[in-house]
């Protein structure tokens, strides 16, 4: 049972945002002032990742854990109220989101996928295993 009325839930619902999630703007800022430039929801590479490195065809995409399903077959809070529906949404996001990592590997791009409180948790770490990807690509790259 919801201890909020439906237009309460209503209103905390319609402030999820899509874009420029906390986790999202931390890890962008944090790559931002090591000197890496990205791209925000370049809608020209399918999947619309939040970010990405067009010359390393890198695509960074940050999860949320309850809209993309983190542990969704074992999970215990599962939402009581309205739960048909959230069961269909959450497990179509996590088939789109392999629908759009299998694409995008298959086009020769690297998809790193990052969940938001694993960010908070482990900006720094984040931040070293994409500068990684970013390198390892490079040297491929450049010093064939």
């Amino acid at each position: 049972m919801d201890i909020f009325t439906t237009a309460q839930r209503s209103k905390i619902m319609s402030k999820i945002r899509a874009k420029d999630t906390k986790s999202e703007v931390l890890l962008a800022k944090a790559l931002w002032k090591r000197g890496h430039r990205y791209r925000k929801h370049s809608k020209s590479i399918f999947g619309t990742p939040d970010l990405s490195f067009k010359k390393y065809k890198i695509a960074i995409f940050v999860d949320s854990e309850f809209f993309h399903g983190k542990h969704w077959d074992i999970i215990e809070k599962r939402p009581k109220n309205n739960a048909e529906f959230w069961q269909k949404k959450i497990e179509r996001n996590m088939q789109r989101d392999n629908e759009v990592n299998v694409f995008l590997i298959q086009s020769g791009w690297t998809v790193l996928r990052f969940w938001s409180n694993d960010i908070k948790k482990n900006l720094f770490t984040t931040v070293r295993t994409i500068e990684k990807h970013i390198e390892e690509i490079h040297n491929r790259i450049y010093f064939k």
